[in-house]
């Protein structure tokens, strides 16, 4: 963002920007609002930890200002919310009402009063949730009534105190006043939505879906061939599946488009997202002029026009890969599946509809890269998803689930892994009598937690206190990392005479990379920038904790119930200057 205003922040905020919200808030470190707006973000996307931690810094729980000061409160009830104990998660819903309403006490207004109110509804204290949404109604209406966001919170503060008194039909009614007010602020609709979802019956939640935000998609398809007597998307078709795609959108309501931008469909795509006002996020799979060569102008001169018309509207653009093509496909579906995930994070964070839409020819292949991997990729993880005749746009049956049949690969092309590094932050002040301990001891018990997955390692090595280990995928990457965690706390430090300061910090990235016979060492091990990458991760990683980069965060994503959350960090310079990365801490749900 060129112009870092709270305006701006604000308006990304709205969007469900939330992580570039925060990095431009982040970066001015001079003025109360933008800490606000940094700690808002972040709570927004989840990062609860982060979000505490700079709500503490910044001494926002002392402000006589109700939104900075509330927000101490609003992660409270994010922590309670996520406690799948029932008795600790109403103990937790007390301690944040009790948070709100001293908030409210010392500022008396309507936005700490009413979640007060349905805080202590939530924790049973019935009587005090009364009183409150009874003081939030005479504090709304006691505010004229106006235009914009102002008018929207107000409109939606009677309709939850008035859901508070169990009076459903006259909140319906504000809710659907509230939606002509909210000015696609789309993050405030899905924080509403939350909010009010958790004081009414599950089977009488229809009536929210005036505040529901428009709908995700992630978009493919196949490149257009530039005659009209072969390939699998002919040119005779392209006005067709045009129309078809508008109306699709059209249709899904889709306000967010996630995706590649090679010449044919996906080109189709960004232009119809554009046209429809929607935000457009593009990830190539390598360096832009390779990629033009490769996946644009094959098709004409106009489709390398069109290319960059998107390019220069599209609100973002990044690269899975920051290398070149080398002839490896699979990069392709490495950077599909990175948009995968983002779509995926978009619709959790706005709590809203994402579907895969997709043009194909209806014909099964093989390979790792492709429309119907991509297809596949996202079927097997039970995601819904609209498919497009790449001959009429007509709706197509989707096809059987099938695992991804790779096609054969030599050593010259990459694979996709992820790749955990890690170190014993303290091992430099071992003298050589506690060095046995520590290999016994603590390399032991790191051990015995690695045991479990290794039908999923392909590689393991060690140097010092150092640890790599190679996986077939991200999620047995980031079950393995908890795991060492845990095992690591186990350790009886003092009893194995180890000093009480070791600590272990992880890394885990997912990349292509290359499997090679090592001349060295006379096994296979594993190559490639992405390996130096994961390797600059764990040196930046606080002790006791696991991060991960925004690729393996998507891939969790994608996994239907992975049993993870990626909480935002931020963009952290990595060691040795190797660059700066976007980090996300590794959660457990």
């Amino acid at each position: 963002m060129n112009d870092v205003t709270p305006a701006n922040i604000r308006k990304l905020i709205g969007q469900g920007e939330y992580l570039s919200a925060y990095d431009a808030a982040i970066s001015q470190t001079d003025n109360e609002e933008f800490h606000y707006l940094a700690v808002l973000s972040l709570a927004r996307s989840g990062a609860t930890t982060r979000a505490q931690k700079l709500f503490n810094e910044f001494g926002f729980a002392d402000s006589d200002n109700e939104d900075y000061a509330a927000l101490g409160a609003r992660l409270a009830k994010d922590l309670a919310l996520s406690s799948t104990n029932k008795t600790e998660r109403n103990a937790l819903f007390e301690q944040a009402a009790g948070q709100y309403h001293d908030v409210f006490n010392r500022t008396g207004g309507y936005y700490t009063a009413i979640n007060a109110a349905s805080l202590y509804k939530l924790s049973g204290d019935t009587t005090l949730a009364v009183e409150l949404a009874k003081q939030t109604l005479t504090l709304c209406e006691q505010e004229p009534s106006g235009q914009g966001l102002g008018e929207y919170y107000r409109l939606v503060s009677m309709a939850e105190a008035l859901l508070v008194l169990d009076d459903l039909e006259s909140a319906k009614s504000l809710l659907n006043s509230a939606r002509e007010h909210v000015e696609n602020d789309y993050a405030a609709m899905a924080t509403t939505r939350r909010q009010l979802a958790l004081l009414i019956p599950e089977q009488q939640t229809s009536f929210l879906s005036a505040l529901t935000p428009p709908g995700v998609i992630h978009f493919c398809g196949h490149m257009i061939s530039n005659t009209n007597d072969s390939g699998r998307f002919r040119p005779q078709a392209e006005q067709v599946v045009k129309e078809s795609i508008v109306n699709n959108l059209a249709e899904l309501d889709i306000g967010f488009g996630y995706g590649s931008l090679a010449n044919g469909a996906d080109i189709l795509f960004a232009e119809a997202l554009l046209e429809r006002g929607a935000r457009l996020h593009i990830v190539l799979p390598f360096d832009m002029d390779e990629f033009i060569e490769v996946s644009v102008k094959p098709a004409g001169a106009e489709w390398t026009e069109r290319f960059y018309r998107c390019i220069d509207k599209a609100n973002f653009v990044s690269y899975s890969c920051d290398g070149s093509y080398l002839g490896d496909n699979t990069l392709f579906h490495y950077a599909t599946r990175l948009a995968m995930g983002l779509a995926l994070q978009k619709s959790r964070n706005l709590q809203t509809s994402v579907k895969q839409v997709a043009v194909w020819d209806g014909e099964t292949s093989t390979g790792a890269a492709g429309t119907y991997a991509d297809i596949q990729s996202w079927q097997l993880q039970d995601h819904d998803a609209i498919l497009l005749s790449a001959t009429d746009g007509k709706s197509l049956s989707p096809p059987d689930k099938q695992t991804i049949i790779s096609a054969e690969l030599d050593s010259s092309q990459r694979r996709a892994h992820a790749m955990l590094f890690g170190d014993v932050k303290g091992f430099s002040k071992l003298n050589d009598e506690q060095i046995p301990a520590f290999v016994e001891q603590l390399f032991g018990a790191l051990a015995v937690a690695l045991k479990p997955f290794n039908s999923s390692v392909l590689s393991t090595n060690t140097w010092g206190d150092g640890l790599f280990v190679v996986f077939k995928d991200a999620l047995s990457a980031s079950q393995c990392a908890i795991a060492l965690q845990v095992a690591m706390q186990n350790i009886d430090l003092a009893s194995a005479g180890l000093p009480p300061h070791l600590a272990l910090r992880l890394g885990v990235h997912y990349g292509p990379i290359y499997e090679l016979e090592d001349p060295v060492l006379h096994r296979t091990n594993y190559f490639g920038a992405h390996v130096t990458k994961a390797a600059r991760i764990e040196p930046i990683t606080p002790e006791g904790e696991v991060y991960v980069t925004r690729q393996l965060a998507a891939e969790l994503a994608l996994e239907n119930n992975s049993g993870f959350t990626t909480e935002y960090v931020g963009v952290v310079p990595t060691a040795k200057k190797y660059g700066d990365m976007p980090m996300y801490l590794l959660r457990t749900s």
